[in-house]
């Protein structure tokens, strides 16, 4: 093989561990979220970087459970959760 064809190859498999280390390293903190929205409760658990991203997108996956249309999403969104706790990792 040429020198070319070895650099390239070490580059790509330099540029893939690099996406799995990060892609592993994401969790920093982990909330849970339960939310009661017209008489049905779900609880889902995320991982994120800070403890607002966690909420965040522990809140949305309540809701894409609980919910189905914008109106329902968004009102579902707003809705104060029945437990909300977050832990660093």
């Amino acid at each position: 093989m040429k020198r070319t064809s070895w650099l390239t190859a070490g580059v790509l498999v330099s540029l893939m561990a690099l996406v799995v280390y990060l892609s592993f390293g994401v969790g920093g903190v982990r909330c849970e979220v339960c939310i009661q929205f017209q008489g049905r409760t779900e609880c889902r658990a995320v991982d994120g970087t800070t403890e607002e991203e966690a909420l965040s997108a522990a809140t949305t996956n309540v809701c894409a459970l609980l919910t189905s249309g914008v109106t329902n999403t968004l009102a579902c969104g707003r809705t104060p959760p029945t437990v909300s706790e977050c832990h660093p990792q």
